[in-house]
């Protein structure tokens, strides 16, 4: 089969499209035909093995531990393991997964759900981490409530798009951040306010927030706890090399200083919340706001794109032909 796999660290061009062996599923797996993907930062990470840190967490100290990007999914089960009890050959099925920038991939059970027949394959594709990052964010580790004022820091990318119209389906006060050009999508995506970045520090404007989630921050850790309200959570689902050490180390010692809490995460892909995001997919209130398609031999220039950090929402990676 045809997938997209690198043995180094580095930038896109460390990625190559070749022939490798078609997997065959354990005892709880089942075998997908892959229809789509999509990218996330997390495949950036993995691939440019940044910030150094962050290495033996995600992969090997000098080469990868993963060779094949991608950990969204959505296609068609082909083949089950002997433990699979939920799916069977031809369900169509989204869900978590790593290496799924391949024509086939094997995924455990409890980590897919149906896909619902009204839904693309491409839209499906668009939702696994993304969402999930952003639902777990809010409600378990921000524990979100109707009525607060929330605002979501990168509220333009895959996880923020995600992250504004959840918040809303809490009944949230929704303050969304990013640029100039992104505006109108976040306004389009239910949020009561928006702030341009390049206009504003929202850190230093004297607004406080209930609870403050960075989809991607920017600012330090002391920016975001001067902008929260007293008993305000900081969540920090994604940033920049200092912002991410900053949220590790100081977020933890910060919390236990008065009454603002910091915290940061990383998303468990779970059976439950698939299935939560899918209803709430059809229900149409949420909805991924897809950028660019690329096709599965293109996924580099796709990995590249997104790592420019100039994405609005999801990139999605489609099967050739």
């Amino acid at each position: 089969m045809k997938a997209v796999v690198y043995t180094e660290y580095g930038s896109a061009d460390v990625l190559q499209f070749t022939e490798v062996a078609k997997p065959t599923p354990e005892d709880n797996e089942v075998l997908i035909r892959v229809r789509a993907s999509s990218v996330n930062a997390l495949d950036w990470r993995l691939m440019t093995g940044t910030p150094l840190f962050i290495r033996p967490m995600i992969g090997g100290v000098r080469k990868p531990r993963a060779t094949t990007p991608g950990a969204d999914v959505a296609g068609h089960v082909e083949a089950t393991g002997s433990n699979v009890t939920q799916f069977k050959p031809g369900d169509e099925v989204f869900g978590g997964c790593l290496g799924a920038f391949a024509e086939h991939v094997c995924a455990a059970e409890d980590k897919l759900v149906l896909k619902p027949t009204e839904v693309s394959f491409e839209t499906a594709a668009a939702m696994p981490v993304a969402a999930i990052t952003a639902l777990q964010g809010l409600r378990d580790h921000g524990c979100i409530q109707g009525g607060q004022r929330v605002l979501i820091d990168g509220a333009s990318g895959g996880v923020g798009t995600f992250a504004v119209q959840i918040a809303k389906t809490f009944g949230a006060e929704v303050t969304a951040v990013c640029s100039t050009r992104n505006v109108e999508t976040a306004r389009s995506n239910g949020a009561n306010h928006v702030v341009d970045y390049t206009q504003e520090d929202f850190t230093r404007s004297g607004r406080r927030y209930d609870l403050i989630f960075a989809a991607n921050a920017y600012h330090s850790v002391f920016g975001y706890r001067r902008a929260l309200e007293r008993n305000g959570i900081y969540v920090m689902a994604g940033g920049g090399s200092v912002q991410l050490l900053q949220g590790m180390l100081l977020g933890p010692l910060l919390s236990k200083i008065g009454s603002k809490k910091m915290r940061f995460f990383m998303a468990n892909i779970v059976e439950k919340d698939l299935a939560l995001l899918s209803d709430l997919l059809v229900a149409g209130e949420i909805e991924p706001v897809v950028d660019r398609r690329y096709p599965l031999s293109d996924a580099a220039e796709a990995v590249r794109y997104l790592g420019q950090g100039h994405a609005k929402g999801k990139v999605v990676i489609t099967m050739d032909g």
